[in-house]
């Protein structure tokens, strides 16, 4: 059984080709562009991560130079540190990540985008899942730096003073 040169040439045109595709979530140089090679746009993290690492599994973290909150429809609370695991599509296993609705905060448990795209992105926090338009979510988001006491923002200050039992106090 002999093979030509065209079969053989496109054996190895064929093999490179699926060396390439593989490598191409391995060698990205940024948290976006493996977020993007993994179907998801990037702005889901903020402008300015430098630190990362992602696995052969898909386990990933994401070092901030601080905590931070962003602002899309809702606002989005940053940890240092956040990880979780990628799959095409989705980021499962999230920690370091919360969203705020109302007053309250809920820890994103879960982010996935639906393929082929409709162009809804949903954030899973617990009990039921938020949808946003995937458009908000397609640069990196200004995040602005929380301290370490107020990790949250303003509704962090809000729960503090109802903790104290000074809240509504000054309005009579």
């Amino acid at each position: 059984m002999f093979l030509s040169i065209h079969s053989i040439l496109l054996i190895l045109l064929s093999i490179s080709s699926i060396s390439f595709s593989s490598s191409k979530t391995t060698n990205a140089t940024t948290i976006y562009e493996v977020l993007e090679n993994h179907g998801l746009p990037m702005g889901i993290f903020p402008k300015g991560v430098k630190e990362f690492n992602i696995d052969e599994d898909g386990k990933f973290w994401v070092h901030l130079d601080q905590a931070c909150n962003a602002k899309f429809e809702n606002e989005l609370h940053y940890d240092r540190n956040v990880s979780g695991s990628l799959i095409y599509g989705k980021i499962d296993a999230l920690t370091g990540l919360q969203a705020q609705d109302l007053f309250l905060w809920f820890p994103v448990m879960s982010i996935r985008v639906d393929v082929p795209t409709t162009g809804l992105i949903y954030f899973d926090v617990g009990a039921a899942y938020k949808q946003f338009s995937l458009s908000l979510f397609e640069t990196p988001p200004e995040c602005v730096a929380v301290g370490s006491d107020d990790s949250k923002g303003q509704s962090g200050r809000l729960r503090s003073k109802v903790e104290k039992g000074t809240f509504g106090r000054g309005i009579l």
